[in-house]
Protein backbone atom coordinates (compact mmCIF):
# COMPACT_ATOMS: atom_id res chain seq x y z
CA UNK A 1 0.00 0.00 0.00
CA UNK A 2 1.24 3.39 -0.95
CA UNK A 3 2.30 5.00 2.46
CA UNK A 4 3.18 8.53 1.09
CA UNK A 5 3.77 10.39 -1.78
CA UNK A 6 7.23 9.56 -2.35
CA UNK A 7 6.10 4.81 -2.79
CA UNK A 8 4.70 3.63 -5.31
CA UNK A 9 2.36 0.88 -5.06
CA UNK A 10 3.72 -2.04 -7.34
CA UNK A 11 2.71 -5.83 -7.94
CA UNK A 12 5.17 -8.19 -9.17
CA UNK A 13 4.53 -11.34 -11.59
CA UNK A 14 7.42 -13.47 -12.10
CA UNK A 15 5.68 -16.60 -12.93
CA UNK A 16 3.10 -14.85 -15.42
CA UNK A 17 4.37 -15.79 -19.10
CA UNK A 18 1.48 -13.78 -21.01
CA UNK A 19 -0.14 -10.52 -21.03
CA UNK A 20 -3.74 -10.11 -21.72
CA UNK A 21 -5.66 -6.71 -21.57
CA UNK A 22 -9.11 -6.85 -21.28
CA UNK A 23 -12.24 -4.08 -21.92
CA UNK A 24 -14.81 -3.37 -19.57
CA UNK A 25 -16.42 -6.11 -17.85
CA UNK A 26 -19.49 -4.63 -16.29
CA UNK A 27 -19.75 -7.12 -13.24
CA UNK A 28 -19.69 -10.01 -15.49
CA UNK A 29 -16.63 -11.56 -13.04
CA UNK A 30 -17.86 -15.31 -13.75
CA UNK A 31 -17.50 -15.03 -17.87
CA UNK A 32 -14.10 -13.23 -17.48
CA UNK A 33 -12.25 -15.98 -15.60
CA UNK A 34 -14.73 -18.58 -18.24
CA UNK A 35 -13.34 -16.61 -21.29
CA UNK A 36 -9.66 -16.75 -19.91
CA UNK A 37 -9.39 -20.30 -18.58
CA UNK A 38 -12.25 -22.20 -20.41
CA UNK A 39 -12.70 -20.71 -23.88
CA UNK A 40 -9.30 -19.52 -24.86
CA UNK A 41 -7.89 -22.03 -22.12
CA UNK A 42 -4.79 -19.64 -21.42
CA UNK A 43 -2.26 -20.39 -18.50
CA UNK A 44 0.46 -18.56 -16.11
CA UNK A 45 -1.56 -15.69 -18.10
CA UNK A 46 -1.45 -12.31 -15.88
CA UNK A 47 -5.05 -10.07 -17.18
CA UNK A 48 -5.59 -6.64 -16.32
CA UNK A 49 -9.06 -5.34 -16.97
CA UNK A 50 -8.74 -1.89 -17.75
CA UNK A 51 -11.57 -0.06 -15.59
CA UNK A 52 -15.21 -0.62 -15.39
CA UNK A 53 -15.01 -3.68 -13.86
CA UNK A 54 -18.46 -3.60 -11.69
CA UNK A 55 -17.05 -3.32 -8.18
CA UNK A 56 -19.58 -1.29 -5.61
CA UNK A 57 -22.89 -2.78 -7.13
CA UNK A 58 -23.86 -5.41 -4.88
CA UNK A 59 -23.09 -6.19 -1.33
CA UNK A 60 -19.35 -6.71 -0.92
CA UNK A 61 -20.19 -10.68 0.15
CA UNK A 62 -21.00 -11.41 -3.81
CA UNK A 63 -17.45 -10.33 -4.52
CA UNK A 64 -15.88 -12.67 -2.34
CA UNK A 65 -18.34 -15.52 -3.25
CA UNK A 66 -17.23 -14.84 -6.87
CA UNK A 67 -13.25 -15.52 -5.96
CA UNK A 68 -14.50 -18.74 -3.93
CA UNK A 69 -16.31 -19.93 -6.72
CA UNK A 70 -13.57 -19.42 -9.28
CA UNK A 71 -10.47 -19.58 -7.73
CA UNK A 72 -9.91 -23.31 -8.11
CA UNK A 73 -10.17 -22.87 -12.05
CA UNK A 74 -7.66 -19.88 -11.74
CA UNK A 75 -5.23 -21.82 -9.52
CA UNK A 76 -5.37 -24.79 -12.09
CA UNK A 77 -4.78 -22.88 -14.99
CA UNK A 78 -2.24 -20.68 -12.74
CA UNK A 79 -3.89 -17.47 -13.67
CA UNK A 80 -4.06 -13.85 -12.29
CA UNK A 81 -6.69 -10.81 -12.63
CA UNK A 82 -5.89 -7.31 -11.91
CA UNK A 83 -8.53 -4.70 -12.09
CA UNK A 84 -7.69 -0.73 -12.83
CA UNK A 85 -10.68 0.94 -11.81
CA UNK A 86 -13.34 2.80 -14.21
CA UNK A 87 -16.12 5.50 -13.55
CA UNK A 88 -18.45 2.67 -12.39
CA UNK A 89 -16.31 1.41 -9.47
CA UNK A 90 -16.17 2.23 -6.14
CA UNK A 91 -13.02 3.58 -5.35
CA UNK A 92 -12.80 2.22 -1.99
CA UNK A 93 -12.40 -1.38 -3.45
CA UNK A 94 -9.38 0.36 -4.98
CA UNK A 95 -6.89 0.72 -2.26
CA UNK A 96 -4.87 -2.62 -2.96
CA UNK A 97 -5.96 -4.12 -0.30
CA UNK A 98 -9.81 -3.82 0.15
CA UNK A 99 -9.68 -6.79 -3.03
CA UNK A 100 -6.77 -8.61 -2.49
CA UNK A 101 -5.93 -12.37 -3.26
CA UNK A 102 -3.63 -14.46 -4.59
CA UNK A 103 -5.56 -14.35 -8.11
CA UNK A 104 -7.09 -11.49 -7.79
CA UNK A 105 -6.46 -7.82 -6.60
CA UNK A 106 -7.81 -4.34 -7.28
CA UNK A 107 -5.08 -1.90 -7.83
CA UNK A 108 -5.26 2.09 -7.06
CA UNK A 109 -4.43 4.86 -9.53
CA UNK A 110 -0.56 4.74 -10.49
CA UNK A 111 -0.02 1.07 -9.79
CA UNK A 112 3.29 -0.42 -10.97
CA UNK A 113 2.55 -3.76 -12.64
CA UNK A 114 5.54 -5.68 -13.79
CA UNK A 115 4.87 -9.00 -15.75
CA UNK A 116 6.67 -10.75 -18.47
CA UNK A 117 9.45 -8.01 -19.62
CA UNK A 118 6.89 -4.72 -19.14
CA UNK A 119 6.55 -2.60 -16.66
CA UNK A 120 2.95 -1.14 -16.91
CA UNK A 121 1.39 1.97 -15.82
CA UNK A 122 -2.28 1.62 -14.29
CA UNK A 123 -4.21 4.59 -13.58
CA UNK A 124 -8.15 4.43 -13.66
CA UNK A 125 -11.23 6.45 -13.42
CA UNK A 126 -13.35 8.56 -15.48
CA UNK A 127 -16.40 10.71 -15.88
CA UNK A 128 -19.74 9.01 -15.71
CA UNK A 129 -21.77 11.02 -18.29
CA UNK A 130 -25.43 9.77 -17.50
CA UNK A 131 -23.98 10.89 -13.19
CA UNK A 132 -27.27 12.93 -12.33
CA UNK A 133 -29.75 10.13 -13.84
CA UNK A 134 -27.61 7.65 -11.46
CA UNK A 135 -27.80 9.83 -8.40
CA UNK A 136 -31.63 10.32 -8.94
CA UNK A 137 -32.17 6.97 -9.58
CA UNK A 138 -29.97 5.41 -6.04
CA UNK A 139 -31.96 7.62 -4.11
CA UNK A 140 -35.52 6.54 -5.05
CA UNK A 141 -33.37 2.94 -4.99
CA UNK A 142 -32.88 4.01 -0.91
CA UNK A 143 -36.61 3.95 0.05
CA UNK A 144 -36.81 0.15 -1.02
CA UNK A 145 -33.27 -1.43 -0.13
CA UNK A 146 -32.80 -1.18 3.33
CA UNK A 147 -28.76 -2.04 3.70
CA UNK A 148 -28.22 0.15 0.55
CA UNK A 149 -28.12 3.76 2.19
CA UNK A 150 -25.27 2.74 5.00
CA UNK A 151 -23.06 5.82 5.02
CA UNK A 152 -20.53 4.86 7.53
CA UNK A 153 -20.04 2.01 4.63
CA UNK A 154 -16.96 2.66 2.57
CA UNK A 155 -17.96 -0.60 1.58
CA UNK A 156 -22.19 -0.11 0.81
CA UNK A 157 -23.66 -0.86 -2.39
CA UNK A 158 -24.51 2.30 -4.61
CA UNK A 159 -24.50 3.00 -8.50
CA UNK A 160 -22.47 5.89 -8.31
CA UNK A 161 -19.38 6.92 -7.33
CA UNK A 162 -18.64 11.44 -7.03
CA UNK A 163 -14.73 11.02 -7.04
CA UNK A 164 -14.25 9.20 -10.49
CA UNK A 165 -12.78 12.19 -12.27
CA UNK A 166 -9.24 11.28 -13.43
CA UNK A 167 -6.57 13.06 -11.81
CA UNK A 168 -2.98 13.42 -13.06
CA UNK A 169 -0.55 13.13 -10.04
CA UNK A 170 2.42 14.89 -10.50
CA UNK A 171 4.09 13.79 -7.12
CA UNK A 172 3.44 9.94 -7.81
CA UNK A 173 4.79 10.09 -11.29
CA UNK A 174 7.95 12.00 -10.04
CA UNK A 175 8.13 9.28 -8.10
CA UNK A 176 7.67 6.39 -10.49
CA UNK A 177 9.65 8.36 -13.29
CA UNK A 178 12.84 8.33 -10.48
CA UNK A 179 11.91 4.26 -9.96
CA UNK A 180 10.75 2.87 -13.13
CA UNK A 181 10.74 2.65 -16.85
CA UNK A 182 7.76 2.29 -17.89
CA UNK A 183 6.28 1.02 -21.49
CA UNK A 184 2.73 0.25 -21.52
CA UNK A 185 -0.13 2.26 -19.91
CA UNK A 186 -3.18 0.95 -19.05
CA UNK A 187 -6.17 3.66 -18.35
CA UNK A 188 -9.67 3.67 -18.42
CA UNK A 189 -10.45 6.72 -20.48
CA UNK A 190 -8.05 8.06 -23.04
CA UNK A 191 -5.87 11.21 -24.05
CA UNK A 192 -7.87 13.51 -25.78
CA UNK A 193 -5.99 12.95 -29.12
CA UNK A 194 -7.48 9.45 -29.47
CA UNK A 195 -10.66 7.76 -30.63
CA UNK A 196 -13.40 8.38 -29.46
CA UNK A 197 -13.57 11.78 -29.62
CA UNK A 198 -16.73 12.38 -28.15
CA UNK A 199 -19.27 9.70 -25.82
CA UNK A 200 -21.98 8.26 -27.20
CA UNK A 201 -25.29 10.94 -26.45
CA UNK A 202 -23.38 13.29 -24.38
CA UNK A 203 -24.89 16.22 -25.52
CA UNK A 204 -28.14 14.57 -24.17
CA UNK A 205 -26.62 14.47 -20.94
CA UNK A 206 -25.78 18.18 -20.59
CA UNK A 207 -28.50 19.03 -21.57
CA UNK A 208 -29.29 18.22 -17.45
CA UNK A 209 -25.99 18.88 -16.22
CA UNK A 210 -24.42 22.03 -16.62
CA UNK A 211 -20.17 21.16 -15.98
CA UNK A 212 -20.66 17.79 -17.70
CA UNK A 213 -18.99 18.97 -20.75
CA UNK A 214 -16.68 21.26 -18.76
CA UNK A 215 -15.69 17.80 -16.49
CA UNK A 216 -15.65 15.66 -19.85
CA UNK A 217 -13.03 17.84 -21.10
CA UNK A 218 -10.84 18.05 -18.01
CA UNK A 219 -10.72 13.79 -17.93
CA UNK A 220 -9.27 13.86 -21.08
CA UNK A 221 -6.84 16.69 -20.45
CA UNK A 222 -5.62 14.67 -17.52
CA UNK A 223 -4.46 11.74 -19.98
CA UNK A 224 -3.11 14.64 -22.31
CA UNK A 225 -0.71 16.06 -19.15
CA UNK A 226 -0.14 12.04 -18.69
CA UNK A 227 0.72 11.13 -21.81
CA UNK A 228 3.08 14.84 -21.61
CA UNK A 229 5.13 13.51 -18.41
CA UNK A 230 5.53 10.38 -19.77
CA UNK A 231 7.18 11.49 -23.27
CA UNK A 232 8.98 14.41 -21.31
CA UNK A 233 10.97 11.70 -18.83
CA UNK A 234 11.73 9.75 -21.94
CA UNK A 235 9.73 6.51 -21.22
CA UNK A 236 10.07 3.57 -24.41
CA UNK A 237 5.91 3.45 -24.09
CA UNK A 238 5.30 1.30 -27.04
CA UNK A 239 1.40 0.43 -25.99
CA UNK A 240 -1.34 2.26 -24.43
CA UNK A 241 -4.74 0.55 -23.91
CA UNK A 242 -7.94 1.54 -22.93
CA UNK A 243 -11.52 1.18 -22.05
CA UNK A 244 -14.40 2.71 -21.41
CA UNK A 245 -16.28 4.00 -24.69
CA UNK A 246 -17.21 0.44 -25.60
CA UNK A 247 -15.78 0.34 -29.31
CA UNK A 248 -12.88 -1.51 -30.63
CA UNK A 249 -10.16 1.17 -32.00
CA UNK A 250 -6.19 1.33 -32.40
CA UNK A 251 -3.67 3.47 -34.26
CA UNK A 252 0.46 4.11 -34.35
CA UNK A 253 0.67 7.68 -32.97
CA UNK A 254 4.42 9.61 -32.48
CA UNK A 255 5.27 5.29 -32.16
CA UNK A 256 3.13 3.99 -29.20
CA UNK A 257 0.18 1.78 -30.27
CA UNK A 258 -2.86 3.32 -28.67
CA UNK A 259 -5.65 0.68 -28.29
CA UNK A 260 -9.27 1.24 -27.53
CA UNK A 261 -10.79 -2.60 -26.29
CA UNK A 262 -14.83 -3.22 -26.12
CA UNK A 263 -16.61 -4.64 -23.61
CA UNK A 264 -14.62 -7.79 -22.75
CA UNK A 265 -12.54 -7.77 -25.66
CA UNK A 266 -9.09 -9.14 -25.44
CA UNK A 267 -5.79 -8.16 -26.78
CA UNK A 268 -2.44 -10.45 -25.93
CA UNK A 269 1.06 -8.96 -25.19
CA UNK A 270 4.09 -11.39 -25.23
Amino acid sequence: MNKSDSECFTLSFPEAKGLVISGDVHGDFNQLVFKLCVQYRMRDTLLIVAGDCGFGFEKRESYENMVRRNVKRMNEANNWIVFVRGNHDNPAYFDGCAFRYKRFVAVPDYAIIQACSHTILCVGRAISIDRQYRMNTWKGKLKYLKAGGNATDALARNIYWKNEAPLYDEKKMGAICSQFTIDTVITHTSPSFCELFTKGNLHHWIQNDDTLLDDVEAERAAMDKLHEQLVWDHHPVSHWFYGHFHQSWHNSIDGILFRMLDIMEFCSMY
